[in-house]
């Protein structure tokens, strides 16, 4: 077992990288999640890894799409307004069947907005900025230990899977420092015998393209219906939630990220004021838990989605919850504020 230590989030999605056997790190500058390719810089090389300095955030995402078409665990990481830039090319790996980790650090919005953590882009995280019908898996951690034990388990999923992943954090999340048990070094990657390492005399030749002309009823159509046969396998087996005292409660908070550990706390803080009510997280935010959620809210009168946006997440939840819209209550606050322990109990008392 490894030992623990003291890491800020940013360098434990680092380290817990490195760990799952990324070798290839492409990076492009932008606060809050600078920490990623300043410690990628530093202990890549001490692997025998690839830290490169793109020139831009689409040239970033290609090199994953090259590296990851070779064969290799590769990865990149931005921040919002630098994530809009990668939208073409999470388009092209999801089209090309490529397996890939991207990092998001989230900061305010829309535009360039601010350097503050928050939580704008769970809408172009879950539903996809990129042309096409496609679904990236979308992981959201909420301590420094989930943003490295996922960070492993996004290699895994995105290997099994020939996804891409994402990593949906926000600033707080990657600034933060937590005590942390570090993975163990995985010696043994999976093989990949459809990646792009050359033909030989017992090997066909590969290829990996996302351009397919063959007409309106060809090669496109049969390859997005397996595409979505994959999505829905992963739909079946990889969903994740925290599900925490909801047995009896009678007001069900919903958060994921920083809300969720706000939300938390104001859980623990009504229980005390003899009201019950619960937490609902969802871990994976595509695909939704909606089983998780749906059992999490079955004795619940109200239920009150806490977001640091003006509302993307509380879709999902009127969606899947199998409760009226009526019953799902909304608190948000955009821009990089964190929600109001004091706010949330209000609410909810005001339920009571």
């Amino acid at each position: 077992m490894s030992e623990k230590v003291l890491m800020k989030g940013n360098e434990a999605i680092g380290e817990a990288a490195i760990r799952a056997g990324c070798r290839y790190y492409f990076a492009y500058p932008i606060t809050p999640q600078n920490e990623i390719p300043a410690y990628m810089a530093k202990r890549l090389p001490q692997v025998g890894g690839t830290f490169l300095q793109a020139e831009s955030e689409l040239a970033a995402i290609n090199m994953v799409l090259g590296a990851s078409a070779a064969g290799a665990r590769c990865m990149t990481s931005s921040s919002s307004p630098g994530i809009s830039l990668k939208q073409e090319g999470f388009s092209y790996i999801a089209g090309s069947e490529l397996p890939a980790v991207v990092v998001n650090m989230m900061r305010g919005g829309p535009g360039l907005g601010n350097i503050s953590g928050a939580q704008g882009d769970y809408f172009q995280a879950t539903r996809g900025g990129g042309n096409g019908d496609y679904h990236t898996v979308v992981i959201a951690p909420g301590t420094v230990q989930e943003l490295a034990d996922w960070t492993v388990k996004a290699f895994e999923i995105a290997d099994k899977y020939r996804v891409m992943c994402l990593i949906l954090g926000d600033g707080y999340l990657g600034q933060m420092s937590e005590p942390c048990v570090l993975p163990e070094f995985i010696e043994k990657l999976p093989e990949k015998p459809w990646a792009l390492t050359g033909k030989t005399a017992d090997r066909k030749q590969n290829k990996i393209y996302s351009l397919k002309c063959s007409g309106p009823d060809g090669e496109l159509n049969e390859h997005n219906k397996k595409l979505f046969a994959k999505y829905e396998q992963i739909q079946q087996s990889e969903t994740a939630a925290e599900v925490f005292m909801c047995d009896d409660a009678d007001f069900v908070i919903c958060g994921y990220g920083t809300s969720a550990r706000v939300g938390k706390k104001a859980v623990k803080m009504l229980r005390e004021m003899g009201i019950k009510a619960g937490l609902f997280r969802p871990i994976t935010l595509w695909p939704f838990p909606q089983n998780e959620l749906e059992n999490a809210c079955k004795n619940a009168k109200k239920i009150l989605t806490v977001e640091m946006s003006m509302g993307q997440m509380v879709m999902d939840i009127k969606l899947y919850s199998g409760h009226k819209v009526s019953d799902v209550d909304f608190y948000g606050e955009p821009g990089g504020v964190i929600p109001s322990v004091d706010v949330i109990i209000e609410k909810v008392k005001s339920y009571v």
